[in-house]
């Protein structure tokens, strides 16, 4: 099931399950804000992503059909152009991680919720993205990247990660970009002709190993 949320409305109107939450004990309530309070991003650094065998919890932003299917064509062509031996990620599985939650612990459905109404509190308007580059990081990564273009995904990220501190920080150590695949050989970073699309939502995703596509378990629209 993804909830459908929407920026700067009412938390307490959406779906029976996220409703359900109003009936929490104070004490529960109190002990998943003061989780989530301590799921700043400086203490799990995107750069660092887990990629052992664990499930992730995390809120990204995921590309159209479309365009998805561009990008997963443009890995297909790098890989071969390059002789990489890592496998490109599926369509389904390609995203822009801004913000971790959780790592091998599942999704429990109050700190879903609580992480997608602190989405929701920020005021954030949809806004154009454009990747430019691909190129390899140092952990092996071989990723889409940009500069100017991504200015709004830096600004998104911080203002989420405000949100879960709670109050303003300085700004974050925050690399937008979009991995392709993972492979030992290191790519220079090359332009690309410009992979664009407007981001109108921020999406939970929930990623499990083994399994063929991740859970979006929710949608918070951007107004």
């Amino acid at each position: 099931m993804i909830v459908e949320l929407s920026l700067g409305s009412s938390f307490s109107a959406f779906s029976p399950a996220l409703q359900g939450l109003s009936a929490l004990k104070t004490g529960r309530q109190q002990r998943v804000h003061d989780q989530l309070a301590q799921l700043a991003l400086p203490r799990y650094p995107l750069s660092k992503a887990n990629t052992g065998g664990s499930d992730r919890l995390f809120l990204a932003i995921v590309p159209p059909t479309d365009v998805a299917e561009r990008i997963a064509r443009l890995a297909r062509h790098f890989k071969i152009g390059h002789e990489l031996t890592g496998k490109p990620l599926q369509r389904e599985h390609l995203h822009v991680a801004l913000c971790r939650l959780d790592n091998g612990a599942g999704a429990p459905a109050d700190v879903v919720a609580l992480a997608a109404e602190r989405a929701a509190s920020i005021a954030m308007p949809s806004f154009k993205v454009g990747f430019d580059r691909v190129g390899s990081f140092r952990n092996g990564a071989f990723v889409l990247r940009g500069d100017e273009s991504l200015i709004g995904l830096e600004i998104l990220q911080q203002r989420l990660s405000d949100s879960f501190d709670g109050r303003p920080q300085r700004a974050r150590a925050f690399t937008p970009h979009m991995t392709l695949l993972r492979d030992a050989h290191r790519v220079p970073d090359r332009e690309i002709e410009p992979i664009e699309w407007d981001v109108e939502d921020i999406v939970v995703v929930h990623s499990l190993p083994g399994k063929p596509s991740p859970r979006h378990l929710a949608r918070i629209a951007l107004a």
